[in-house]
């Protein structure tokens, strides 16, 4: 039974240790690209709508979020 409960443990610590090594890297910026066949002045509003709604949550571009 000691066996079989010291290689749970492990196999949790192993677990652990994964999932904190696959965490948000230090200095990553998330990028969003998107694409469209409009010219950049008939989605002007759009754009700046969405880019409002990221900074309502937190997002600021060139800081914590690149938009391609």
């Amino acid at each position: 039974m000691k066996a079989a409960a010291c290689l749970a443990a492990l196999m949790l610590g192993l677990c652990v240790a994964l999932l904190a090594a696959a965490g948000p890297q230090a200095g990553h910026v998330p990028q969003i690209g998107y694409l469209t066949a409009q010219s950049p002045a008939s989605v002007a509003a759009a754009r700046e709508a969405f880019r409002h709604g990221l900074q309502e949550r937190g997002y600021l571009e060139g800081t914590n979020i690149a938009i391609e």
